[in-house]
């Protein structure tokens, strides 16, 4: 098990705290598409925004568990998901990488307004025709004296519509090469820039999704995340970021729904006993708890190897996959248990079940990270064209 010290306690009894307060309301947003701009500004009175970065810009400096634990605490009581994912996207999207990446001027000019919140931050990676193959990618990069021109389009930006700062990843190479791809650092009221309509969504409707266009964007080299060509690296630091700081809110989620499940078994009596006495009604919920605690653990595990140094590609694409078909598979027992009422949006277990669907789609698909595992195992459709040639040969 593990140990939280007294200060880490208390910042997730703050974030527990906060998140009662600016997920009131969230049903009539999540059915209208509304993002909760007050709900926003609560969190950047907070500090929220500033919880992994350096105190040079603004931020508290906590580590990556740290964050983590704070945003579980978030998850936990703030039933606007959709919010905690916009919360979370603009940290570990922007943030992020320019902190990691940026250089001194750049960061000395941005960061501190992402660390408050100031600044909705985005990244911009898919693309319509792309899907999961980023090295397919369409949107260029070419130099321009001390400038990059980009053009192209991009899919499913979330924060898109409110953002004002977006990381666009753009090919500077050639395609299919790993050192083609560069991330640049683009404020969306630069000449050039639009983005399309909110897109209306199954889940997550009060986090805003849209397309982004680039016409003749010009931004100075100076606006280069990292190096030309290192985008790759970049986009492989953020996305673990992305799959652990996002999924620890949803671990607060399943933590929330377990409870709920707990004390409405224990209180609903049909034919003379409450129903949590029924195996298949207490069977649903001890798995509940199962898939919750392996989702714990692989989250955390994977965090403190990382935190370490230590390759975790492997972990990451496990934990990616057991924490999002956890959720599914909690979301849909919860909806089974609380019944007709689980079926209605007014107690928000529906709610819960579609955006438990997102997480399996988003960060890299399950069968993505499937694919990924197969081929860390040597089983890929390559490996196996090789084992085939080394067979026959």
């Amino acid at each position: 098990m593990r140990h939280w010290t007294d200060e880490q306690r208390a910042l997730r009894t703050t974030a527990e705290a906060i998140g009662a307060d600016v997920g009131a309301g969230h049903l009539e947003r999540d059915a209208h598409g509304e993002f909760a701009w007050d709900g926003w500004r609560h969190l950047r009175e907070t500090g929220l925004f500033g919880t992994p970065f350096d105190g040079a810009w603004g931020g508290s400096g906590l580590d990556l568990p740290t964050v983590m634990y704070v945003f579980e605490g978030l998850g936990y009581r703030c039933p606007d998901a959709g919010l905690v994912f916009s919360a979370c996207t603009h940290i570990v999207s922007t943030g992020v990488p320019l902190q990691r990446f940026g250089s001194k001027e750049l960061k000395a000019a941005y960061l501190p307004r992402v660390c408050a919140g100031e600044v909705i931050g985005a990244h911009a990676i898919t693309e319509p025709d792309g899907g999961s193959d980023v090295l397919a990618m369409r949107t260029t990069a070419r130099r321009a004296g001390e400038e990059f021109v980009l053009d192209g389009s991009k899919a499913f930006v979330t924060n898109g519509p409110i953002a004002g700062l977006v990381v666009v990843y753009a090919r500077t190479g050639a395609p299919g090469r790993l050192d083609g791809i560069t991330a640049f650092l683009v404020p969306t009221d630069t000449k050039g820039v639009a983005h399309g309509r909110p897109l209306t969504k199954m889940g997550l409707r009060t986090s805003p999704l849209s397309e982004l266009f680039l016409t003749d964007v010009r931004i100075p080299r100076s606006h280069v995340l990292g190096t030309v060509g290192s985008g790759f690296l970049v986009l492989d630091e953020v996305m673990k970021w992305e799959i652990l700081c996002g999924f620890a809110g949803i671990l607060g989620e399943m933590q929330h729904r377990l409870e709920r499940c707990v004390e409405h078994a224990r209180a609903r009596s049909q034919f003379g006993r409450h129903i949590g006495a029924n195996q298949a009604v207490s069977h649903r919920i001890v798995d509940m708890q199962i898939g919750l605690e392996t989702s714990r653990k692989w989250l955390y595990d994977t965090a403190d190897r990382f935190t370490a140094g230590q390759s975790v590609a492997t972990d990451l694409a496990i934990t990616k996959l057991v924490v999002s078909e956890a959720n599914v598979s909690s979301a849909l027992a919860a909806v089974q248990i609380f019944g007709g009422h689980g079926y209605t949006a007014e107690y928000g277990l529906e709610g819960d079940l579609r955006n438990a669907v997102a997480g399996t789609i988003y960060s890299g698909t399950s069968e993505i990270q499937r694919e990924r595992l197969a081929a860390f195992l040597g089983l890929s459709r390559a490996a196996a064209a090789r084992d085939v040639k080394e067979r026959t040969t």
